[in-house]
């Protein structure tokens, strides 16, 4: 680093810090995303300059879903075995939202102290920042649709991170999901050293493909995928018929594993965070340990517990998230533990301003569990109507429900816990504005 980089990076750092430390003394939020915006006006190029100073590697961890909590994991991991890791943990995954968590590491003169830097990144933006900046690791957890107001179809995202991480020096390490036929065709056509990880658990398989499903034709020749079987979604066991394209094998043998929370998403990502870590030298005793006792990220089933009753809160923001979700929650209806649900629906920037996504949502199947289901957020009524269309489908042996809409937060949230029985867990399934709401009426604090 010359004088002048060195200089303005100084002046980076000096501002960002300042901006940082006035917004938080004024309450005005986490500071998590203004004070990078600025500093990178000063000097365009901060951000590989930063990832150059981290001793062991920068670790970028790309999806549609899981990002936080496998993020959360490994960085978990890692601590717990002495090493110093920076980490965007607000979940501000922008380029702006990078350069403030790894500038709140830094000293006064721009110097990152860091053994790791763990950044969890929107799909969209990684071939930005790979234009720059060269990271240890990369690891790619799924591809779905997701915001369709913002993103395309996940082929269209595969090709432009193909593009980006091709270039990228040999020893880079990539590792995917070998379950996601998207992303196992992706790793077997890329140059650097990719592990995969993924599931052989037959036990696991939905009872069929679920009507939404995003890919399920081969990313090689474009015919149908022949399926074993699926574990959510496109996510499965396959091979193609026609080019012999098939999934790879993956580097963990899952049965052989526990898992941190509930649902077959979170298994996915604790074996993604475990074949990373375990490829760094971490060793398997120290990575059982750390997931025994992991807690949630906040709103990634985060529990709670308020006034006695006690609270799950399940970020739902897309159709394979929230179906998966579901399908965790009537597990738990199953065994007589949970009636009651809420579900907030905003359509605000961050969740995606096109909530068409709920009519891909097998919603049918959470009504039909009966029990009382409450509504709220900004786009409650459309919610509502989902559900009211799911209940039409329904045979007249499904079990009764109790629907209620509430268009304020605070009362609907009040209404899901009078409604809770003191044995059991309301489950709550916000999209992610409406989360950090929740959180806010349940904990008094903020987040964001």
């Amino acid at each position: 680093m010359n004088l002048f980089d060195q200089i303005r990076l100084g002046l980076a750092v000096g501002i960002a810090k300042s901006v940082t430390a006035l917004v938080k003394t004024l309450k005005l939020g986490a500071a998590s995303v203004l004070p990078g915006e600025i500093s990178r006006r000063i000097h365009p190029r901060l951000l590989p300059l930063l990832f150059e100073q981290v001793k062991s590697g920068v670790i970028l961890i790309v999806g549609t879903n899981g990002k936080t909590t496998t993020s959360l994991l490994l960085r978990t991991i890692l601590e717990n075995q002495g090493y110093r890791v920076t980490h965007n943990a607000t979940g501000a995954n922008l380029i702006n939202g990078l350069i403030t968590a790894l500038l709140a590491d830094t000293n006064l003169i721009g110097q990152l102290n860091r053994d790791y830097a763990i950044l969890e990144v929107d799909e969209n933006i990684l071939p930005l920042i790979l234009k720059d900046c060269r990271p240890r690791y990369i690891l790619g957890l799924n591809l779905f649709r997701d915001q369709l107001d913002r993103y395309g179809e996940v082929d269209t995202i595969s090709f432009r991170w193909q593009k980006a991480i091709s270039p990228l020096p040999t020893d880079t390490v990539v590792v995917l999901n070998a379950d996601d036929p998207t992303l196992a065709y992706l790793g077997q056509n890329l140059p650097q050293n990719v592990l995969f990880f993924g599931l052989n658990e037959p036990d696991l398989y939905l009872g069929e493909i679920p009507h939404a499903v995003d890919s399920i034709y081969c990313p090689s020749c474009g015919h149908l995928l022949d399926y074993q079987g699926v574990y959510l979604s496109h996510l499965g066991d396959y091979h193609c018929p026609s080019c012999g394209f098939e999934k790879s094998p993956p580097l963990l043998e899952s049965q052989e594993w526990g898992q941190i929370l509930i649902g077959v998403y979170n298994k996915y990502n604790t074996l993604a965070a475990a074949t990373l870590a375990q490829q760094i030298g971490i060793e398997r005793s120290a990575i059982d340990d750390t997931i025994k006792h992991f807690r949630a990220a906040f709103g990634r089933a985060e529990e709670l517990t308020v006034e006695g009753k006690h609270v799950r809160i399940l970020l739902s923001k897309n159709p394979v998230g929230m179906n998966e979700t579901i399908r965790a929650v009537n597990d738990i209806q199953a065994q007589g533990q949970s009636s009651v649900s809420l579900i907030v629906l905003n359509d605000r920037i961050p969740d995606g301003t096109d909530v068409s996504w709920i009519w891909d949502v097998d919603t049918e199947k959470l009504v039909a569990n009966g029990g009382t289901i409450v509504v709220s957020g900004d786009r409650v009524y459309d919610m509502a109507l989902r559900l009211q269309y799911s209940q039409d489908k329904l045979s007249e042996a499904a079990k009764p429900l109790n629907l209620i809409i509430q268009e304020n937060l605070e009362q609907a949230i009040a209404t899901a816990l009078t409604h809770t029985p003191p044995q059991e867990t309301l489950h709550i399934l916000p999209t992610y504005s409406a989360m950090l709401e929740v959180r806010q009426f349940l904990t008094g604090r903020k987040i964001l």
